[in-house]
């Protein structure tokens, strides 16, 4: 080939194929060409963009929907669920006698239902904050001073939750280790001092699995804690065919605690036993579907703190696997429904054993009728469960306390790195 013809082969640069120009042969202006846009993972929705009076960015909705947990389901189910029971499962007998079985299913469905409804919007306001700490969203909603509130409250909703179920060790665990032991225990001894008790079970159980980083363990001591109850809901149920209505009676007027109804009837000599017995059947051992009287007011707050979990609501969602709204509302729907059941059978079958009589404190309204090993066996249990809950529901407050002394640890070891420096 000769160098002409080679030349007429050259190429030169303004006419190379580009795809700038490679279309500019081919405008057509009746169809104007559309921009597609490809969509990642980091783009905002819509749900998104109307958070409180700016819209949040990309990267902070990330933090919260691509950051991997850890902990499964079933784990999240058995720590929501210990977060949610508690000591009061052995008040709901006693608030079931004033109000009545009627009356306390409709406000236990009312409870659970705004409950769960609670929950829900607390997920949602974390997805659209773009955050999975409770201090964070406060100070996104109103600033510094709703930073300061929302630490306060959860605090102090924490330290009143932990300060009942330590007072249950304090008094309960004495009781315990006395019937063990046996009549030969010494009542002075430091083993049945309840103040020793409590400061030993605080640091030698409560503080080490307080201070674990991760939900995911915990999940194994709250499914034993929820063994522990469902033990006292079975021996609850079996003792209600067992203790009849008649023998606690009697028991009641031996020991001269029957109420004062009972009290007064039987100042009546011109009634004989068989009225008398009657009368007793007909008052005391007849379940009531509604009852007003000056105590129903206090056995509403014992409904309306039954299904309080919420300071523990966002760790379990930040560490739950496979981490989505729908994912965290059917964790708390089965922990709700399961709870919903327990507390309504404990708190029916108590009720059906003693009625009227039931006691504030269910197993104190049991240790006079009957007794045994079992009972002490079920307050073993009992006291188990309400110490696994501690670290739980303290869980919120126990990550600021390590993250502070991380924080302060640092300090201070870069502070003696320098005072070291400057000395050599």
């Amino acid at each position: 080939m000769s160098k002409q013809e080679m030349g007429r082969l050259n190429i030169s640069p303004d006419e190379d194929s580009m795809s700038s120009n490679s279309n500019d042969d081919f405008n057509y202006p009746e169809y104007p060409a559309k921009k597609l846009s490809i969509k990642s993972r980091y783009d905002m929705d819509t749900e998104n963009q109307n958070f409180l009076l700016e819209p949040t960015m990309a990267k902070k909705k990330c933090e919260t929907e691509y950051l991997p947990g850890t902990t499964s389901f079933g784990m999240s189910v058995f720590n929501l669920s210990n977060a949610i029971v508690g000591s009061g499962i052995l008040g709901l007998s006693y608030a079931m006698a004033n109000t009545g079985i009627a009356l306390f299913m409709i406000l236990l469905s009312f409870v659970s239902i705004f409950s769960l409804y609670s929950i829900h919007l607390l997920l949602k306001t974390a997805n659209e904050g773009g955050s999975l700490l409770y201090e964070q969203l406060g100070f996104k909603a109103f600033g510094i001073c709703g930073k300061l509130a929302a630490s306060g409250s959860i605090t102090m909703q924490n330290i009143g939750a932990m300060s009942s179920y330590l007072y249950i060790v304090k008094y309960e665990l004495p009781i315990v280790i006395k019937e063990l032991i046996g009549p030969t225990a010494d009542s002075s001894a430091w083993y049945l001092n309840g103040d020793y008790l409590v400061v030993m079970v605080s640091v030698f159980l409560i503080l080490p699995l307080s201070l674990l980083r991760n939900l995911g363990y915990l999940g194994y001591t709250s499914g034993f804690s929820l063994m522990c109850m469902v033990f006292f809901l079975i021996v609850v149920i079996y003792k209600k065919f067992q203790i009849t209505c008649g023998s606690w009676i009697e028991n009641y007027v031996m020991n001269g605690t029957l109420n004062s109804t009972v009290s007064h009837l039987s100042t009546h000599d011109h009634m004989h036993s068989g009225e008398l017995n009657q009368t007793h059947d007909d008052d005391l051992c007849t379940p009531k579907y509604f009852v007003f009287n000056s105590q129903t007011v206090y056995a509403v707050p014992i409904l309306t703190f039954s299904f309080v979990c919420h300071p523990a609501v966002l760790p379990i969602y930040q560490e739950l696997k496979g981490r989505s709204r729908r994912r965290m509302m059917n964790v708390s729907n089965v922990s709700f429904f399961a709870m919903f059941l327990m507390y309504l059978l404990a708190a029916l079958f108590g009720y059906l054993t003693f009625y009227g009589n039931v006691e504030p404190e269910l197993l104190h309204t049991y240790s006079k009728i009957a007794g045994g090993v079992i009972f002490v066996v079920v307050r073993l249990a009992v006291l188990m469960a309400v110490t696994l809950t501690v670290p739980i529901v303290i869980f919120p407050v126990s990550v600021k306390i390590i993250f502070v002394y991380n924080f302060a640890f640092t300090c201070l070891s870069g502070c003696s790195r320098w005072v070291t420096n400057v000395n050599s």
